[in-house]
């Protein structure tokens, strides 16, 4: 039974989809005025691992996840390169693409933009202003926040706590034009020279959370199964999509809300502020995205990750072992034996494993006891390949199950590169071959390692090898 632990009710709930084999999911996506940095990977990484279960488990997922391509950020950079707002979107849509693609993440079922919604944005604030959750003011519409009975019940915080100091918050012209310093945006008049749209109370542009409340319930339906995003996100953007939304629509917005935890540096959370953030686009020039990903992956999604040279060697030691495993399997399939006569304790074994590998992630999605399971399943699958005589019904049956579990976190096999470890072993064996004049072997060694793409040449050094 998969329980996910939601924010709304702070504990963890059996997970009942609104149509039976079907989930509906939002993800709040990032704003896009630069490369991505490891906060925003933290949680694309966390979700897609939480989808990728969802669809191993069955279920058919619509998954959503938008880009903000309007906002002041953009603008100001847009100034900075001396680009419109949109071609400034475009850069960098495309650099997220490459990031998350190079870090394993699906395609969301649709990636819709702001600007390309704005009549339903239009459309969504017109309804909140005729049923009275929303004024217009010299040409910015604002949410009456205490209309809102049921405001702050995602946080857990009470409007009389978020009274107080509100007003200072706000500079003297925002006190001056909201009838309550807790009202916030839903729409900003135009100021020169920046990108505006006409609407029914003159040109200008979205606040930022009603963007989600419109793109959600329009691709998604009025109520859906999982919101998600970062844990920052809770207050005040969630909060607001919530009150936008059910104002709106008279329907609960989301019945499960899930929430990451944060990226650490040096135990400090990420800040701009303290200019710790680290950027995908570089990181992934120096590390294998795959073993970026596998870090992020293989932590339970809301606890916070220390980022630092320490745990990302340590990822990269543990996906070694497992790949290892895999190629170890995948080299004995060669001299396995063709029989019928499978052996059931091993394959029992796996079993119990995948039973196993489910129990620890239906309970929130708990990807470091999951991962655990899949060292284990690696041991196994490495004791059995060092048999002499091996079965290809069991180990094709391990590797199935292995690649099975291991994708959703995001590990994928390459078949066509070995691990330079392999590559050294499978050496190590063809000169022991030789040195046993055993040249049948050596051959077939070099033929294997040919067919990789590895090339030998034999020097009175010794062997050395690249990849062709």
């Amino acid at each position: 039974m998969l329980k996910i632990y939601n924010t709304l009710t702070r504990e963890k709930e059996e997970f009942v989809p609104i149509e039976e084999g079907k989930v509906k999911m939002y993800v709040c996506g990032p704003t896009v005025y630069n490369y991505i940095h490891i906060g925003n990977a933290r949680s694309t990484v966390a979700f897609d691992t939480v989808r990728r279960y969802l669809e191993y488990r069955g279920y058919d997922v619509a998954y959503i996840s938008n880009f903000t391509d309007v906002d002041d950020k953009i603008i100001r950079t847009a100034k900075e390169l001396d680009l419109t707002a949109q071609e400034v979107a475009d850069k960098f849509i495309e650099a997220y693409h490459a990031d998350t693609h190079a870090l394993g993440v699906e395609e969301a079922t649709h990636h819709p933009r702001v600007m390309e919604n704005m009549p339903e944005i239009i459309d969504f604030i017109a309804v909140l202003v005729k049923k009275g959750y929303a004024y217009e003011v010299e040409g910015d519409v604002y949410y009456r926040t205490r209309k809102f009975k049921d405001y702050g019940k995602l946080s857990d915080i009470s409007i009389d706590e978020l009274e107080v100091g509100a007003s200072n918050r706000l500079t003297a012209q925002e006190n001056n034009k909201k009838e309550d310093p807790l009202d916030f945006a839903l729409w900003k008049s135009a100021k020169a020279e920046e990108i505006s749209w006409e609407s029914p109370w003159g040109a200008g542009r979205p606040g930022w959370h009603i963007e989600c409340s419109v793109m959600a319930t329009k691709y998604l339906g009025d109520t859906i199964d999982i919101h998600a995003g970062g844990q920052d996100l809770t207050f005040p953007h969630h909060e607001n999509e919530i009150a936008q939304s059910e104002a709106k629509t008279g329907h609960p917005f989301a019945h499960y809300w899930m929430h990451n935890g944060f990226v650490t540096m040096d135990n400090e959370k990420m800040s701009k502020s303290i200019g710790n953030v680290v950027l995908v686009h570089d990181i992934i020039k120096q590390v294998d995205p795959q073993i970026v990903r596998f870090f992020m992956a293989t932590t339970q999604y809301r606890r916070p990750i220390s980022y630092n040279e320490t745990t990302i060697e340590e990822a990269r030691a543990n996906l070694s072992k497992i790949k290892t495993a895999y190629d170890n399997a995948m080299y004995r399939l060669k001299d396995a034996v063709e029989t019928e006569a499978d052996d059931q304790e091993q394959l029992n074994q796996f079993t119990s494993f995948k039973e196993n590998f489910i129990k620890e992630m239906d309970d929130d999605f708990n990807s470091a006891n999951g991962i655990t399971i899949v060292y284990e399943m690696a041991k196994a699958m490495n004791i059995y390949s060092e048999r002499s005589v091996v079965s290809k019904v069991v180990l094709e049956a391990m590797m199935n199950q292995f690649q099975e579990l291991v994708q959703i976190f995001g590990i994928a096999f390459a078949a066509t590169e070995l691990l330079d470890e392999t590559i050294e072993q499978l050496i190590e064996d063809r000169n022991a071959a030789r040195a046993a004049k055993n040249f049948q072997r050596s051959d077939e060694i070099r033929d294997q390692l040919k067919e990789e793409g590895i090339i030998l040449d034999d020097t009175p050094q010794g062997t050395r090898w690249r990849r062709g």
